[in-house]
């Protein structure tokens, strides 16, 4: 297991071998020794499951506010994800950048995000599960979001989204919210 940061401070992409046989393929999904050798999160409270059926489905661009500002561990375990970050940190060097990624079953990459980023992707293919451990719990209260179509974030997205949430529609422009 490797990792390798990203143009977002605290952003890491992690990279998993798979080793295989006529049996299929193991990987491993989180090593807490190699984590604790980058000095990652080590702890992780909550794990949580989507599946989206559809194709074109966008699902973002979400985050916790303090207090309950989560680290996130994120994988595709089946599909194929374009997968969107934006930094809604005010006092970070990369305040309202985004960076994208690939995630897929057959890459077995997995996106290690910091507090303060926002996060979204739009299904590549039908039949996505997307993984997720959290380092603190879901707060309902501290849930917050802003507009994946934001033109002050201008993110190029790969696809116009056939299924997206009336929440996920209505978060405000980074301009306009109450940012991390």
């Amino acid at each position: 297991m490797t990792t390798e940061p990203t143009t977002i401070p605290g952003v890491f992409l992690v990279n998993s071998p798979k080793h295989g046989d006529e049996r299929g393929y193991l990987q491993r999904i989180y090593c807490e020794k190699s984590f604790q050798a980058e000095g990652l999160n080590t702890r992780w409270v909550q794990s949580s499951m989507t599946s989206s059926p559809v194709q074109g489905t966008l699902r973002g661009m979400h985050f916790q506010k303090p207090p309950c500002g989560e680290i996130k561990l994120i994988r595709a375990v089946s599909g194929k994800v374009w997968d969107c970050l934006v930094d809604v940190r005010p006092d970070s060097p990369t305040f309202g950048k985004w960076e994208s990624f690939e995630l897929s079953e057959e890459n077995g990459r997995a996106l290690y995000v910091p507090e303060g980023i926002a996060h979204g992707f739009l299904t590549l293919s039908p039949d996505v599960r997307m993984l997720y451990s959290m380092s603190v719990p879901y707060s309902p209260q501290y849930a917050a979001g802003v507009l994946w179509k934001d033109p002050g974030l201008a993110i190029t997205w790969p696809g116009e989204p056939s299924i997206i949430s009336e929440k996920d529609s209505g978060w405000p422009f980074l301009a306009n919210s109450l940012t991390y």
